[in-house]
């Protein structure tokens, strides 16, 4: 494990555990899983929906229109997803494999219903550090309404130049931080009686948009796309599937990962009684030898979150 990849982990998590840990081997399997599954969903999701995300969007305008910018947007909002949780997920296996317990960094963030749970599902540890270190130093809300506001904005200005000295990144940040304000002062109270739908697509929305403006550093790049996407011009889907015919199997993770970014694992094994460890480890193997597979037939290797 990096200091700079997965988790942010503080000293105290694990100042135990570097004098003296426990390592056996139901532990090392654990951790053994954990990292497959990270790599399997760097390796085989968010590689595959990143090839569809680089081409919508850098795609010629007469052909690529508002359609496929949406689905190139989709696309990255899952590649962002499965990079940063699949190397969360790597490094927390590695830490298990020597001994050590890293904090979980994701909880099904796209699954959630209001812009205040998807920060308490999406890198967890980052969200903890903030509240911890700036929110409650500065006061939280036992201030004025107005000093509650300043400490909102201030955490979400910082929490965008986190990921980068960048105008987008501040931007992204502002961006939440009026998002949060207008959920808690003026939403939460009327959107309880909501259907959780509603609710649901009305956050995945807001924050697939984000990821928008997350994703362009350059401020023509993303007035450029933003008007390409509200002008509502057509797309040649026939031009673009015969010029890129590798994007069907693209395609079928993109599918994939819109299934898996809620908790549809836990729900199969909870329906199909799936617990057994031979059958854990099966799962496991094939998703090891798809993603070795995946390696050596592609050099293409983004990691995308790692930039930030």
């Amino acid at each position: 494990p990096q200091l700079i990849a997965g988790p942010i982990v503080r000293y105290q998590t694990i100042e135990s555990e570097i004098v003296s840990r426990k390592e056996n081997s139901e532990q090392f399997s654990r951790g053994l899983s954990r990292f497959i599954r990270g790599l399997a969903k760097k390796v085989l999701i968010a590689n595959n929906v990143a090839i569809i995300a680089e081409k919508f969007y850098a795609g010629n305008p007469d052909i690529y229109g508002s359609a496929a910018l949406i689905v190139a947007s989709l696309s990255y909002t899952l590649q962002i997803y499965y990079d940063f949780s699949g190397y969360s997920d790597m490094a927390i296996g590695l830490g298990a494999l020597f001994g050590f317990h890293f904090p979980e960094n994701f909880n099904y963030p796209y699954s959630a219903c209001s812009i205040t749970d998807f920060w308490h599902r999406w890198h967890i540890s980052l969200s903890s550090w903030f509240r911890d270190y700036v929110y409650i130093p500065l006061g939280g809300n036992r201030v004025s309404k107005y000093l509650w506001i300043r400490n909102i904005m201030l955490v979400w200005a910082l929490t965008g130049l986190w990921h980068g000295a960048s105008w987008n990144f501040i931007l992204w940040g502002i961006y939440y931080g009026i998002l949060l304000i207008f959920e808690k002062r003026f939403f939460s109270g009327f959107s309880s009686k909501w259907n959780p739908f509603f609710k649901w697509i009305l956050t995945f929305s807001a924050v697939n948009f984000g990821w928008i403006m997350f994703a362009f550093p350059a401020k023509s790049q993303l007035i450029s796309i933003i008007r390409r996407l509200v002008s509502l011009t057509s797309t040649n889907w026939l031009i673009i599937l015969a010029e890129n015919i590798e994007l069907a199997r693209c395609f079928l993770f993109l599918f994939a990962g819109l299934i898996f970014m809620f908790p549809v694992q836990k729900k199969l094994q909870t329906r199909f009684h799936v617990h057994s460890e031979l059958v854990q480890t099966i799962i496991s193997m094939i998703l090891f030898s798809a993603s070795i597979i995946s390696l050596i037939s592609s050099s293409y290797n983004p990691f995308i979150y790692f930039r930030f």
